[in-house]
């Protein structure tokens, strides 16, 4: 194989996937938007907003999916348009290569090269030695249209497990959401309030039934694992007697040193049991992501926290919204450093609306 600019990449496995699959890919999306598929349904047309990348040099940048030729693709900036926003000229600023489904910039684009961020390259980096580290400022984000070959996200409706929220929703009645659980939960690294996914969702529920009123309050604490979102179970959630808690652990668990998988099972049904008792609250679990491979502190197991929130959801019979399987599912193409808002564990405003998307497939 002739070596390429990928070659020269820290990520020389993603690199290789990438020459070897991505023709394979493109090849198969043609065949099974020119001919049609038996065992599957015709692909459907659909858009895709806000897709972040960062770009490492001139090095081809690979999208969630393969862009349709001949429509509309717009890089900027920000994740939303903004008026003083900055936009990018395909041709000019950046190439992209449809079959593939790959952009990059070209040698004089003022894109942000990524290669100027200090932890680019760093293995096992322990980010306290590396201050003002995060990657703002190093994103593009992407509009672009694209043939949906499989179903995202990858969520099964559990709305027959929110029964008493639902009906509240549906009759017009009061519906106070509680979000705990760790930053994540507390919005790191979203650029606005109403990016962060929880409230996105709020909001749409919102949009959904006009005459409910629904009120999200923010209960999360930054660096928490499960230990401590017990010690601040009262104050955080019983206290605010909420209809709804959604409760999202798993990042700080899974560090080096944090919570082992059998006491975060523990500590899930505790929480579980006790804002039953006390409130009478539905409930929904969601699983996290996995963070930077190259972070000193993480475990990265997160695999198995996403399964041990998944089974806790299942035996103590609460809704689940498998935010691992659908993260993983939309960025299998793409770096880690692509949705990282913090470069290490919290997700950038496309991040928070992978989170949203599994919510709002939850069929409430």
């Amino acid at each position: 194989m002739t070596a390429g600019p990928w070659a020269r990449s820290p990520y020389p496995l993603l690199s290789i996937l990438r020459q070897s699959c991505l023709p394979l890919l493109a090849a198969a999306a043609t065949a099974l938007l020119s001919a049609g598929c038996a065992t599957r349904p015709a692909a459907r047309i659909q858009s895709q907003t806000g897709e972040s990348v960062v770009f490492i040099g001139q090095e081809p940048a690979a999208l969630a999916h393969l862009p349709l030729p001949g429509k509309p693709l717009s890089v900027r900036n920000t994740y939303r348009p903004e008026p003083d926003g900055a936009a990018f000229v395909e041709g000019r600023d950046f190439v992209v290569d449809y079959a593939s489904g790959t952009i990059r910039r070209t040698p004089a684009s003022p894109l942000p090269d990524f290669r100027q961020n200090q932890l680019f390259g760093q293995q096992e980096f322990d980010h306290t030695k590396f201050p003002g580290f995060g990657n703002k400022g190093y994103f593009a984000f992407i509009d672009y249209s694209y043939a949906a070959l499989a179903p995202w996200p990858v969520q099964a409706p559990q709305a027959r497990l929110l029964p008493r929220t639902r009906t509240k929703l549906e009759s017009g009645q009061a519906v106070k959401i509680v979000a705990f659980g760790d930053s994540i939960t507390a919005g790191g690294d979203a650029s606005r309030p109403d990016l962060i996914f929880w409230q996105r969702w709020a909001d749409s529920l919102q949009r959904k039934y006009p005459s409910a009123s629904i009120h999200a309050i923010n209960g999360a604490t930054g660096g928490d694992s499960t230990a401590q979102g017990l010690q601040r179970l009262q104050t955080k959630v019983l206290d605010l007697k909420p209809d709804l808690v959604l409760i999202g652990f798993g990042m700080n668990d899974h560090n080096v040193g944090g919570v082992p998988i059998r006491q975060f099972e523990l500590n899930l049904e505790r929480m579980i049991l006790q804002i039953r008792s006390m409130t009478g609250a539905e409930i929904v679990l969601f699983s996290a992501f996995p963070p930077n491979p190259h972070w000193k502190f993480g475990s990265h197991h997160m695999e198995d926290y996403a399964e041990a929130t998944r089974q806790v959801a299942a035996r103590m019979t609460c809704a689940y919204a498998d935010v691992f399987a659908s993260w993983q599912s939309l960025s299998a193409r793409k770096k880690p450093e692509d949705l990282l808002g913090n470069n290490i564990n919290h997700p950038n405003d496309f991040g928070h609306w992978i989170y949203f998307r599994v919510f709002e497939a939850l069929g409430l």
